[in-house]
This record gives C-alpha cells, structure tokens and sequence, in this order.
C-alpha cells in the first residue's frame, strides 16, 4: 500500500514512535513523516519519575529507538520544528516554520500535560512539575541529602517522587488536597498500602490540605497552607494531574470530549485523521462508557491499533486497561478499571504481597490490583486481565483463596 502523500504522525513520543513502527510493519511502502516537539529522539516517559531521577538510568537510554532505526525504516523524524495547524480541508499540517505537509492520513499523538497550579507563588525558581527530560533534570538537581521538598498532589507521579527524593535522603512531606491518595485510581485499600509504605520510610503525607501559596523571594522557601501555616521546603515539586494536549485539534474543528474524541478505531470525527494515547477519549466496549486513560501500555496499544486502521482495518480498540509503577522495592500493577467496582475481595499472594480483585454489581471482574514484589503479583494480575476481558463472574470465594489457580478459573470461563 502507498500513497503519494505521507502517512504523518504529530506527537513524537512514545506513542507516535510506535505508531511509525507499526505503520511499516503493517505494509505500509510510502513516506512517514513524524513531527515532535522536544528536540530529541522520542523516548519513554515512566522512568523520568522512577530509574532517571535515582540516576539508574540516563535520558539518552530512555530513547525507544536509535536514530539507525529512524533511516533504516525511511521514517523522517522531525524534532525541532512543532506542528502549527491542521488543514482538514487541504489535508495538511502546518508547521510553526510556515511549511505545509500534505498527509494521506494523519495521527494526532500529543499526548498531555501537566495541569496548571495556579496559586501565587507557583512560578518561583525551585518550583517543578514534570513532563520532559529536562523537568526531570531539573528535578533530579534538587534531591540531594538532607534537603527538603513538597510535593504537591498524591498521585502516581507525585508518590514516585516522593520515593525517589526520601531514597535519596530527602525530607518530603506530601500534600494533598483529596481525603486520600490515588482517588480513581486504585482501591482505597490499595491506597493506604502504599501510603502506610511511605510514611515508614519517613515520608510524612497529609490529606485534606488546600494550599495558599507558595512563599520566596529569589527562589520557593515554603508552602503556606489555607490555615495559614507554612511547610518550609527548598523545592516544590507539583502533580496535580494533567490535562490532554488538545489545541491543534480544537483549532481544527475536530471534536472534543475529555481529549480529541474518536470511534471504537480510533477515528476522529474527520475520517482521514486518528488520535491514540493520552490525548484522546474512547468508547470502551467493556465499561459502555467513554474514557481517557495516562498509561504506558495504553499508549503502545493504541499506537499500533490505530496504524492498522489508518491502512484500512476496522478493529475496534477493547484491550484492557494496564498499568504499574514501582515505589521503593514494591511494585504496583492494575488490570481493568478499579472504579467501576463495587466489592472488594483480597487475595494474598505473598508475606507483604496482596492482590486486591473489584467486582461490579453483577459480580463480574472489573480490575485486580496488585501491591508488592513484582514477582508474587505479576503472573496472577496478567490472569486476572484476561479473566476481566472474558467478563468472567467469579465466586468471590474463590478469588481470596490463594490455593485457588486463577488460571483454572480462566478455562472454566472459557469453555
């Protein structure tokens, strides 16, 4: 299959690079264009928050292919000039040069960003949120022996920090302004698991907190909180979520709904234009509903569903939803959607490993979360995706019996 014009990809992160991959291992002989923004190979974001801060990783090895790969799969990687516009109706793409490039069809991966916090203060030297490497840079300079940092919001980002800095002989104090960690994100047991896990290693985490402002002169000194006390810091770390990176696709006319809005194949509401990743929002065909998921396998997953549909294929998008993230020498992993759950049922899998299973109304599996060593969680949350993408119904009993195989469980379902 070609075509005179360029398959062209806008987004040149981890989800754009896979995508580009994809495109040619689905026969695609004709041009690929792929437009970043960062002025760097695309890499992979999760270690910034984990590997790179603890200095076990560099950027460069976060890299998701070398340039080789780029030449030798005729994929013109554009890194330092950001698409401008969208031309639904030439069907071009506007760089910020003035340069326009005609596409066959185009894929829109800008992936999102962190969400503006607003208070006074919030731009003071020593304040930092995290999306890129040189935030990460930025970050990593900061956590040094005995210094003391804020980090603003218990999210997944905010929590791997937190770890990273107290590993590094930080003093962190997380503030948060929901009555617990992870809201939406993972059971409310999961939750205190890990926060029981940083306050042991001297993390000191407060809910409920509202912040005033941030205080400093020529750089942050301190949090003042709505009570009208200050948590001295030497550096302000925020995650208080992200936002999708949804300009070019506004400004272009497509629709929008919790991100760029596309169709079970990841078709926007212009046929010849794509969005996959962070950017947009779906219709899951296991929830019924609409949503927009921030994770890693989501990204790889959509990038490569959404080249298969820019050829041609109409496969719907219904992979279940996975993710982790590693906090001290515990790992997290989370399969399906926890908050569609109604009833908890726990299974433990090791002396501190646990697996936490979430059954809707009608009992069936909607998501398993499993907390502590990768290697007493992995193999039963990987079961428990495939039982969550067969709708399984499960005796709960069976599910906290440890003697129980959850693989036995997944045949019975399937015959």
């Amino acid at each position: 299959m070609s075509s005179s014009d360029p398959m062209v990809i806008v987004g040149g992160g981890q989800c754009g690079a896979r995508a580009a991959h994809a495109l040619r291992e689905n026969g695609w002989d004709g041009a690929i264009t792929l437009l970043g923004d960062e002025g760097r190979l695309p890499y992979e974001r999760p270690p910034l928050s984990k590997s790179l801060l603890l200095g076990q990783k560099t950027a460069a090895q976060c890299a998701i292919y070398d340039e080789a790969f780029y030449r030798e799969q005729r994929i013109e990687l554009r890194v330092d000039v950001p698409a401008a516009a969208i031309d639904c109706a030439q069907r071009k793409v506007v760089l910020a040069s003035g340069e326009a490039i005609s596409y066959h069809r185009l894929l829109i991966a800008t992936g999102a960003e962190p969400r503006p916090f607003d208070v006074p203060g919030s731009t003071l030297p020593g304040v930092h949120a995290l999306r890129a490497v040189p935030d990460a840079h930025a970050i990593a300079g900061e956590l040094m022996q005995g210094r003391r940092i804020a980090v603003i919001g218990a999210g997944f980002i905010g929590l791997e920090i937190a770890a990273a800095a107290v590993t590094l002989g930080c003093e962190v104090t997380v503030l948060e302004a929901a009555p617990r960690a992870l809201m939406r994100a993972v059971p409310e047991a999961v939750a205190a698991c890990l926060i029981d896990c940083h306050r042991q290693r001297g993390v000191e985490v407060r809910f409920g907190i509202q912040v005033a402002c941030l205080t400093g002169q020529a750089g942050v000194t301190g949090v003042q909180l709505a009570d009208g006390s200050i948590v001295p810091c030497d550096a302000v770390v925020v995650g208080v979520g992200a936002s999708p990176r949804i300009a070019l696709a506004q400004a272009a006319g497509l629709d929008i709904d919790n991100g760029i809005a596309v169709d079970g194949k990841l078709r926007t509401s212009d046929r010849h234009i794509y969005a996959a990743g962070d950017v947009c929002s779906f219709p899951h065909p296991h929830t019924g509903q609409r949503i927009r998921l921030e994770c890693w396998k989501n990204a790889e997953d959509q990038a490569r569903a959404a080249a298969r549909n820019m050829l041609g294929h109409l496969d719907i998008y219904s992979a279940v939803p996975w993710f982790w993230s590693d906090q001290y020498d515990m790992t997290i992993q989370i399969a399906g959607i926890p908050a569609y759950g109604t009833t908890t049922v726990v299974r433990e899998t090791g002396v501190a490993s646990r697996i936490f299973f979430m059954l809707d109304a009608g009992g069936t599996l909607v998501s398993a979360s499993g907390v502590g060593r990768a290697g007493e969680i992995a193999r039963d949350v990987r079961i428990a995706q495939s039982l969550i993408e067969q709708r399984a119904c499960i005796d709960p009993a069976l599910l906290a019996d440890r003697d129980t195989k959850l693989r036995s469980l997944l045949v019975a379902e399937a015959q």
